[in-house]
C-alpha cells in the first residue's frame, strides 16, 4: 500500500503517494475502504464508475464521494480498482466482496470526503495527495 495514516485531532487524514495518477487515484480509494473496513479480498464482485469534475481535486473528491455511496447503498466492500484517469473524467472498473459484518465492522464510519487541504501535487517521479476523510 502506498499510503500512510497521520494524526489528525477529529477525523481521519492519510497521505497517498504513488507514481501515476491513476495509481494515486486508486491507493486513495483503496485507503478509504481500508479505513472503513480494514481487508479486503477480491471476491467476483464487479462494479463500474464513470466521474467527471472540472479539476483533478474534484475528480478525486467526486469518486470517493461516489465509493462511500456504492459501499453504503450496495453493501460491498471494494479492494481493487482499475482506474483510467483522464483530462476531467475518469472511469473505473472496481473489485471486491459482499459486506459481512463479523468480517468489516471494526473499522471507521467515513461521513464523507472533506476538501480541506485537498490538493494533488507531482513532483519530477510521483503524485501525491492528503485526503481528510471526515468521521
Amino acid at each position: 500500500m502506498t499510503f500512510e495514516e497521520l494524526e489528525h485531532t477529529a477525523d481521519v487524514l492519510v497521505r497517498v503517494r504513488a507514481a501515476s495518477i491513476n495509481e494515486l487515484f486508486a491507493d486513495a480509494a483503496r485507503a478509504l475502504f481500508s479505513v472503513m473496513y480494514g481487508p479486503c479480498r477480491d471476491a467476483g464482485i464487479v462494479q463500474r464508475l464513470t466521474v467527471e469534475a472540472g479539476d483533478p481535486e474534484s475528480l478525486l473528491h467526486d469518486f470517493l464521494s461516489e465509493l462511500l455511496f456504492i459501499a453504503d447503498v450496495e453493501n460491498v466492500v471494494l479492494c481493487r480498482f482499475e482506474l483510467d484517469v483522464g483530462e476531467g473524467s475518469l472511469s473505473a472498473v472496481m473489485h471486491g466482496e459482499p459486506f459481512d459484518p463479523a468480517k468489516h465492522a471494526g473499522g471507521t464510519i467515513i461521513k464523507g470526503i472533506s476538501y480541506s487541504g485537498l490538493r494533488i501535487v507531482k513532483d519530477d517521479e510521483t503524485y501525491g495527495v492528503d485526503v481528510l476523510f471526515d468521521v
